[in-house]
């Protein structure tokens, strides 16, 4: 018995001194492995500065491209005091090649080309009139050259506390606040309202959100048109000002986001535009017939706008928006008679509309805005086949279906669109400048019969389009 004891024993004792070796190896092991992770996780998180140093080096060092292309079909009418004119086969293709680079936090530059040209080539010498008025010529039908839509610096420093930005060049200045939600793109600077056309000029603005709710203040200066000599001028006098052309155009606006806290948001906008142009009779024969410069014009307009009904009820009311806003305009001549008139005249307008959600995930708009008799907006670029809407003296009415068909990241990557917009017309002169084209003339009256003026025009558009 004690034999086996001394067996057992002794074996217990190899057997501990071997597991004995054994743990101290795997100890040793897993203090390397220990000493190699660490050595691992020092290495990755060094990798991992370095790349963040990478990536902010290259968000900051390169430019970034955008596409926006869209083919549209445009089905369009208008009836005059004797006769209907139709298009029933207009196709088109807008393109839009937006750019951007930012060097600094506080530095963006912001570029957009385009071109908007019609289905096959081009007999009716689109381009050489009116169509091709700088404020326009972005969004007026012409050949496949591509233009400059926006070029801009935009500095964004904060002083005293306060988020402000100033920025230079060819501003965004058409898809404002309100009209972009049918053309369903995001706002753009002004109030689609009263202002919608292309515009060089300067824009400094300063946020007021630590007292109101996403409020701010903003300045806006532009210049529309220069009356500078070309180069190579008959006199030698290259670039000097010209004063047998017309003056030069510049406007001044004041605008403010009264507030906005993502459900409920409020717009204002006061501006004045100086030296605007419009045709004049210069040989009495009833027909307007040269540009010149007429005097001031003067305009303002408040716009609200409530998304989402309630507070979180169904996804439907959360979904929906509604819209109003309402606007003013007088003429201030400087002796010519502006929009038929010597005297200063005031127009009104008032715009309604709303936009619902679909069970396919689309959206289903109503818009209806009205002007009176003299109302006068700066509206010349709104995206429209038949003439500004916005600018109506009578009535507008508008219904459209917006569709998502292929989305990437919660993002609309290709849609279509079927709009139909009808402009029932109280007076002449609509969509003219600011002279004597401009003068009102009420609709079934004899001198407008006499004109065969355009009583209705309508628009039905089906559209698809492809951003990225």
């Amino acid at each position: 018995m004690k034999k086996i004891l001394l067996s057992i024993a002794v074996v217990s004792s190899v057997f501990s001194n071997v597991f004995a070796d054994d743990i101290s190896d795997m100890k040793a092991e897993i203090k390397l492995l220990n000493d190699k992770i660490k050595k691992l996780e020092n290495k990755q998180k060094r990798t991992s500065k370095s790349l963040a140093k990478v990536r902010a080096h290259d968000a900051f060092d390169n430019i970034k491209f955008d596409i926006d292309f869209r083919t549209s079909y445009d089905y369009i009418s208008y009836k005059t005091a004797s006769k209907t004119v139709t298009n029933d086969g207009l196709y088109s293709n807008r393109l839009w090649l937006g750019m951007g680079y930012q060097p600094t936090k506080e530095m963006i530059f912001k570029g957009q080309l385009a071109f908007n040209k019609a289905f096959g080539a081009d007999t009716n010498g689109r381009g050489q009139g009116y169509d091709g008025f700088d404020w326009v010529v972005n969004e007026a039908l012409s050949d496949d050259t591509l233009r400059v839509r926006e070029a801009y610096w935009l500095w964004t420093p904060t002083v005293g506390g306060f988020g402000t930005t100033l920025s230079v060049g060819r501003r965004p200045a058409t898809n404002g606040y309100l009209i972009n939600l049918r053309d369903d793109d995001k706002a753009k600077s002004p109030l689609g309202h009263i202002i919608n056309m292309e515009f060089d000029g300067l824009s400094a603005s300063i946020k007021l959100d630590r007292y109101i709710s996403g409020s701010y203040l903003k300045l806006c200066l532009g210049r529309g048109l220069t009356n500078a000599r070309t180069r190579f001028d008959a006199q030698g006098l290259d670039y000097a000002t010209d004063d047998t052309q017309l003056d030069n155009t510049d406007m001044l606006g004041i605008m403010a986001k009264v507030y906005d806290d993502g459900q409920y948001s409020m717009m204002a906008k006061y501006y004045r535009g100086f030296n605007v142009p419009g045709m004049k009779d210069t040989d009495a024969d009833g027909i307007p017939d040269t540009l010149k410069t007429f005097g001031d014009m003067d305009g303002a307009a408040v716009s609200a706008k409530i998304q989402g009904i309630g507070d979180m009820i169904n996804d439907f009311l959360d979904e929906t928006i509604l819209f109003a806003s309402v606007a003013w305009s007088q003429t201030r001549p400087d002796g010519s008679a502006m929009l038929g008139s010597t005297s200063k005249k005031s127009g009104t307008s008032y715009w309604i509309g709303g936009q619902i959600p679909n069970m396919t995930g689309g959206k289903f708009g109503l818009e209806y805005n009205h002007g009176s008799k003299y109302w006068r907006s700066f509206t010349y670029g709104e995206d429209t086949m038949i003439g500004s809407k916005m600018a109506t003296r009578g009535n507008a009415y508008e219904a459209y279906w917006t569709q998502p068909i292929i989305k990437k990241d919660g993002k609309s990557v290709f849609s279509m669109q079927i709009r139909y917009t009808y402009l029932d017309y109280d007076y002449t002169g609509s969509n003219a400048f600011f002279g004597e084209a401009g003068t009102p003339v009420a609709i079934g009256s004899a001198i407008a019969n006499a004109m065969d003026a355009v009583e209705s025009a309508q628009d039905l558009r089906v559209y698809f389009r492809y951003r990225y």
